[in-house]
């Protein structure tokens, strides 16, 4: 059992409902190689006990939801979180209460332990049979619209030359430490996580990435809600872990390696031809649905992605989305 913590109680809301930690709450769903979900079968003695949901519960009034996630997931089901690499998280806010499910992908196989009394048992279970379990009630209204976010992942490109040509800056006087000022930022902030709609390609003033979330997570429980009346989903995702690709063309090919949360390309030609072959190369993945957003403003290579199935985003926006502006 966990040691008592000032956050672990209740909340109560104006219908007199209740929902477990005062700070809210959090759980983690991760996912494997096997496309397998990790849930946890709740002892018979919690509440709604016999379910089966995800491991989780009261955040600290002084950590993330991720962080949150990742140490509710660790001790009751020794998740190591550096196994993990973060998609996205999803928050019902209900004002006075919140709590965020946190999605993962594990990096490497690992056995879950039990190690609390408040699991019968762990498993990997196939996405296909989960919803024939008997499912926690908030995870079981949670659990269509994860599944479907499951089966695809977010790429990020950047055309890193027309993102730098955005603005007037006196960037070409040093292509080369421009071009890494640029990297570094967008590095803090594939490693911190995006806010969803700051992918979005409809939207300008965007909010920024976070700067508090780790690059690793754990897991979370929708058996934190207090009754069936609880049991809203929630939305689409708020918070974006996408793989990041950074195509640099010309002198800027002399950057430096060393940028984390980050996948950085050298065009040995133009950079537009090896933006268009990184995004054939993401969509041509065997059974990955996944979405690319490229950022660029430039009009034919936009076109030309578009063409491979991409979605494009404009540089201004995107620019503030990772601290530049």
């Amino acid at each position: 059992m966990n040691t008592h913590e000032p956050a672990d109680g209740w909340v109560e809301a104006p219908d007199g409902r209740r929902f477990w930690g005062r700070a809210g709450a959090a759980g983690l769903l991760v996912v494997d190689a096997d496309g397998r979900v990790l849930l946890q079968h709740r002892a018979d003695w919690s509440h709604f006990g016999g379910t089966w949901g995800l491991p989780g519960g009261a955040r600290h009034h002084d950590e993330t939801a991720v962080e949150g996630a990742l140490r509710e997931s660790g001790e009751e089901a020794a998740v190591p979180g550096d196994a993990l690499r973060l998609l996205f998280s999803s928050e019902l806010d209900l004002g006075f209460w919140s709590y965020t499910t946190v999605v993962a992908r594990a990096l490497r196989s690992f056995e879950p332990v039990v190690s609390d009394p408040e699991s019968i048992a762990l498993g990997w279970v196939p996405t296909d049979d989960v919803a024939g379990l008997p499912l926690h009630p908030g995870f079981a209204a949670s659990w269509p619209r994860l599944r479907e976010e499951l089966a695809s992942e977010v790429h990020v490109v950047v055309d890193v030359a027309n993102v730098l040509g955005s603005r007037p800056d006196g960037w070409w006087r040093d292509r080369v430490g421009a071009t890494e000022r640029l990297l570094a930022a967008l590095s803090r902030s594939a490693a911190a996580g995006f806010a969803a709609s700051s992918l979005s390609p409809d939207g300008d003033g965007l909010p920024v990435a976070g700067t508090t979330a780790p690059a690793t997570i754990a897991p979370g429980d929708v058996g934190a809600f207090a009754d069936d009346s609880a049991t809203e989903p929630p939305g689409a995702p708020t918070w974006r872990w996408p793989t990041v690709t950074a195509v640099v063309e010309g002198e800027a090919r002399a950057v430096a390696d060393a940028f984390e949360a980050l996948t950085v390309v050298r065009a040995e030609t133009d950079g537009d031809s090896a933006v268009v072959a990184r995004v054939r190369g993401l969509r041509s993945v065997e059974g990955s649905a996944v979405r690319v957003v490229v950022v660029t403003a430039d009009r034919a290579l936009a076109d030309s992605v578009r063409a491979e199935g991409a979605v494009v985003l404009r540089p201004g926006a995107f620019r503030r989305t990772v601290g530049l502006d």
